[in-house]
């Protein structure tokens, strides 16, 4: 039996085409682990993680379950110095949801920051938390940005540094 969520009403009142998945809800927390369950790659199970800054503002961060961000390359696309991983207990007070299983998208007020490492976009199929444990909406890297009007950034991959010739 598949239970309708607050994410998936979102998709569909969006017309925005997306795939429902089920795991086993004693499946240890973590990317590799639902990817496991599920089949695929580490890298197409996303990581929804959300970031402050010195400014008191607030962005989702949307990178691969292998994928870390690059603090410099983050700071950058967030436009602060000084940013920081929000503390358990402020993530369920922005979202709604507990860690571990957050849609990235339906909670987000109008002009909330999201971003997709850009590498992602080179997935043919990713998933994403759908706000309970054992639930994962598959959907298009495509799809994604459209349901979180997410930029596209690459957040990952530090650039090569200049040769002094």
């Amino acid at each position: 039996m598949t239970v309708k969520l607050p994410a998936h009403a979102y998709l569909d009142e969006k017309n925005i085409d997306y795939e429902i998945r089920g795991f086993a809800d004693s499946t240890e927390k973590g990317a590799a682990n639902v990817a496991q369950a599920l089949g695929f790659r580490e890298r197409q199970m996303v990581k929804t993680l959300v970031f402050g800054t010195d400014r008191g503002d607030y962005a989702l961060i949307m990178v691969g379950g292998d994928q870390n961000a690059v603090s410099g390359l983050l700071k950058k696309a967030l436009g602060s110095r000084n940013i920081s991983m929000a503390k358990p207990e402020i993530v369920q007070q922005i979202t709604g949801y507990v860690i571990g299983s957050i849609p990235p998208f339906h909670w987000q007020p109008e002009g909330f920051c999201s971003i997709l490492e850009a590498s992602l976009m080179d997935e043919e199929i990713l998933g994403v938390g759908a706000g309970v444990w054992g639930n994962e909406i598959l959907i298009t890297p495509a799809n994604l940005v459209a349901a979180t009007q997410a930029r596209v950034v690459n957040l990952t991959n530090k650039p090569l540094a200049e040769s002094g010739a």
